[in-house]
Order: C-alpha cells, then structure tokens, then sequence
C-alpha cells in the first residue's frame, strides 16, 4: 500500500510536525523568489507552494516529496508570460500542462525521464542556474532603472541579459547589496562543514537565517542609518487581508477572459513545454528523494505525474506557478527527520496561516534577501564542479553537458534541450556503431564478433572490418552474443561468403541459425564451413 492506515500517520507525528516547520521555513522564501525571478505576482508563489503541500502532498505516492513552485521553470514561466502577454495567459498554459501531466500517468509515461540522458539533464538544470544569476544580480543590487512594479528585471534575450546585468553593477543601491551579499555570505557560510558539525545550527534552514539578517538590518539602518535601508519598493509586497473576505480576493479565479487564451496557439506550446519540464524536473526529484530515503522506499513514477497534474490543474486554476517536486525542500524534509507526507501536508497548512495572518510581517522582507537565496541556488546547480566533473568523465559526457547549457543561453530551454538530446545521441550512436562488431587477429586467424543487437548502421563497420581480412587466411563470424541482425547485415555477410573462396578464406559462422533476420534467398543461414 502507497498510503497508510490512520495509525501508521499518528505514529510518526511526533517527527512529521517539526519536519513540517522546517520546510515551511525554507519553502516560504524561495515560494516567493521563485516567483520574483519569474516575473509573476508574489502571492502566485504563496499558492503554488500552499497547493504542493495541502493538495499534492496526498495525491502523490511518495511519502517524502514536497512540491511547490521551482526554480528549474523561472525561465519558462518569465518566458510565457511575455509570450503569451498576459500572467493570465500563463495561468490558463498551467492548467493545460496539468491535464497533459495527468494524461501521461495514465498512459504510464513515468518513464520518460529514463530517455533523457543525465548530461542533457544537469546541462539543463546548470544553464537555469547560470540564468538564475545573472537575472538576479539587478534585484540583488537594489538596480531599478527598469523597474515598473512587475518585480521583474528579466529581459527577453540573453543579450539584454547580459546589458541589465552590467547597467546593475553601475547603479546600485548600497543597503541592498549589503544585505545581498551577507545573506549570500550566510548562505555559503550555511555549507560549511563547521556549521554541519553544529547541531543545533544545522537544524536551522540557511534561508530562514538569511531572511532574518535582512529584515533586522533594515529595520535598524531604517531606525539609525537611512540613507543605508532600503525602499518599499524594494520589499516584499503582499495585500494584506483584514478578514477572511479579503484573503480570498487575492486568488484570480478563471473566467471569460481565460477562453480569448483558447485560440492563441502560442499557448500549446508553451503548455507542452511546461508539462515536459516539470515531469522531467519531477521524475528526476523523485528519483533523488528515494535515493535518500532512509526507509528506501520506491514511490510510483505515474501515479506521481497524476498528482503533479492534478496540482498544476488546480494551482492554475487558483491564479499560482506551476508546480513540481523540489529537491531541495525534499531533501530539507528528510534532513529534518520527516517520516511520512504528513510533513508535506503541514508545511502547506503553515503556508496558509502565514499568509492569512502573517502577511504584514512578510513585508518587511527585502527583495534583495529572495535575490540572494536565488544566487545561491542557481550557484549550486551551475557550480564549477559540476563542469569539472563531467570534462573527467570524457567528452562522451561533457560535450552534451556543455553544449546544452550553452544553447539554452543562446536561444531558449527547450530549443537547447533538444540540441544538447541530438548531441547525446550522436555519441550514443557512436558508441554503439563502435561496439556492436569486433575484429580481433591473431596471424592469419580472425574473429568477426557481434558482440550486440547489429542494425544497418553497423553496415559501413563491418564492411570495413572486411576489406581488413587477408587472402590465405581463416575467419570464424560469432553471432552468439547478438539477439537480433539486420537484414543489411546479413546480406553482407552472404556477400562475403561468396566472395571469400576467391581469396582462399575459409569462414565459418557460429549461430546466426535462428535469428530474427534471413539471409537473401529468405532461408535461415545455417553454420557453414568454406575451405580453399
């Protein structure tokens, strides 16, 4: 069973509560840095976050993922909705990407991110980091030259990128960057092994710190030092409820104007694109999540893509970024000791009650701490270790790595997924078309062996391998290895035994009797023998 009886729940919440406080603790933060980088209204990030915990948390088979809004779909979200024109737009490309998500549980597509190879995957996930960085050094910086209310600096091409990332370093403001830089130096400081060996500080979420040194240092420079703080324009802005009414106000509920959406066929595309990436960032995060598991539990990949799109259906619905499993508040909640997804679940409950009761105490957050949390995280999936690492594993791994970080920055994410794939492919092809067929010498003997499954393009190989046998001499063809030949293949072969008695080479075949594939008189070859 997937999920447990009553009792099996109630057992562990004496672990599940303070797991749930913990990852409510880093959730909050990044719920709403995921949606500043986005460019979509902060509350947007509050919704996705509270609808991974409250709604996803029991639909989904795993008992230790957290979903929530993610920074591996900022650049698709910020992208959709200057493409689509409108944050509604994106809304609506959200509910059509949970109906996909749903549609490929129940076609048992959960095993879709097993064709992807890791190297495209984590050259995806380090050109979002690289992107991460350099959209937010603006925000980090207290720059608003550009700024127009929309808590978005992301211009539309990477160029542009590159230009606002230089004009930030230009004019900036100076209480921003402080508390940017010492969160970011909190941050880091966080991944030491000295604070992992304290703990009582270990227990606490690096991003939490971060986001209390920002709001006490602000409000002292506000108090003693002013031209040191920073603006309102620069904090946290969410409405504020004074009841219950209110509070529901804030959600953008659909209705006609969501139909105009329909006929846009941009849309679709950007729908796709969502679904794609947010069950690949899932099926990964899942995959991730079990591997730390202490219990070493196995979660369902398809019933996990039914609840993600049951999510995004919903959070879509209710005006929030789309949703996925997160690595990062997964592995937080395991830190923390979480047993169950009654962790998952509170964490979503503490979302709500903050912003019900809390949200004026959010507001004094500097966007400039949200801006470091980011860099931080968008550091660790584009850390230099990881091009290091991949370069020593060869160029089999490190050139569709590479190149796929550098398409994406150069023209979109799925435009550069699908190169950094055809680049993989190339070597996988190579592999294989080097793999498949041997020759081995030993004076005059030789060994033609099909180590695999041969197709036609192993043809051009094995023609090689030929022309390199000498006259006078004896070649044994072993197909015991292969499970299928080529009718290419074979018609060679046939080709070879015709010829070779001209050149004084006896052949002998060991099982190609009993292959899918018949030799070019359609009759099954048998072993045979040819002596000069």
């Amino acid at each position: 069973m997937i999920h447990k009886h009553v009792q099996f729940y109630l057992r562990h919440v004496k672990d599940d509560l303070p797991a749930g406080l913990v990852v409510f603790l880093v959730a909050l933060p990044l719920c709403l840095g995921v949606a500043l980088a986005s460019g979509a209204p902060l509350f947007s990030g509050l919704i996705a976050g509270m609808v991974g915990g409250l709604v996803v948390s029991w639909l989904s088979g795993s008992q230790l993922s957290v979903s929530g809004p993610a920074a591996g779909l900022t650049v698709i979200v910020f992208n959709a909705i200057d493409t689509l024109g409108s944050f509604q737009g994106l809304l609506v490309a959200c509910i059509l990407a949970g109906i996909l998500q749903l549609t490929f549980g129940f076609l048992r597509a959960g095993i879709i991110g097993a064709f992807f190879p890791a190297s495209v995957i984590k050259g995806m996930l380090a050109a979002i980091g690289l992107i991460l960085i350099i959209k937010q050094v603006p925000h980090a910086t207290g720059y608003d030259t550009s700024y127009e209310g929309d808590e978005s600096y992301m211009m539309e091409t990477a160029e542009s990128s590159f230009h606002e990332l230089f004009d930030a370093l230009n004019a900036f403001s100076l209480g921003a960057t402080i508390i940017s830089v010492v969160a970011l130096c909190i941050l880091l400081a966080w991944d030491s092994a000295w604070i992992k060996r304290k703990r009582y500080l270990k227990l606490i979420p690096a991003p939490l710190v971060a986001v209390l040194w920002g709001v006490v240092y602000n409000f002292l420079a506000s108090q003693y030092a002013p031209d040191f703080a920073v603006s309102a324009k620069h904090l946290v802005s969410l409405p504020v409820p004074e009841h219950i009414g209110d509070f529901f106000n804030n959600f953008m509920l659909p209705n006609l104007s969501y139909l105009d959406h329909l006929a846009n066929p941009k849309l679709y595309i950007v729908a796709i694109t969502i679904a794609i990436i947010a069950s690949l960032e899932t099926l990964l995060s899942l995959e991730a999540t079990d591997k730390l598991d202490p219990l070493k539990r196995l979660a369902p990949t398809n019933q996990e893509l039914k609840a993600q799109g049951v999510g995004n259906i919903i959070s879509g619905l209710l005006g929030g970024l789309p949703v996925t499993a997160v690595i990062v508040r997964s592995s937080a909640n395991i830190n923390a000791g979480g047993q169950t997804s009654l962790s998952c679940f509170v964490h979503g409950g503490l979302l709500l009650l903050s912003v019900l009761f809390f949200s004026q105490f959010l507001n004094v957050i500097p966007l400039s701490c949200l801006s470091a949390i980011l860099l931080h995280t968008g550091y660790k999936l584009a850390k230099p270790a990881l091009f290091k690492e991949h370069y020593t594993k060869g160029m089999s791994q490190f050139l569709p790595f590479v190149i796929t970080v550098a398409a994406i920055l150069v023209t979109d994410l799925l435009i550069g997924i699908a190169i950094g794939l055809a680049i993989g492919l190339v070597f996988v092809m190579r592999a294989n078309y080097h793999a498949a067929i041997t020759l081995t010498q030993d004076g005059s003997h030789y060994l033609l062996a099909f180590n695999k499954d041969v197709s036609f393009l192993n043809k051009a190989l094995l023609r090689k391998f030929i022309l390199h046998i000498k006259e006078n001499s004896t070649v044994v063809i072993d197909a015991r290895k292969a499970y299928f030949i080529d009718h290419d293949i074979l018609e060679t072969v046939a080709d070879f035994l015709k010829t070779a008695p001209d050149d004084n080479i006896s052949v002998e075949l060991i099982d190609l009797y009993g292959k899918e594939t018949l030799n070019v008189n359609h009759q099954p070859l048998v072993v045979l023998k040819e002596r000069g």
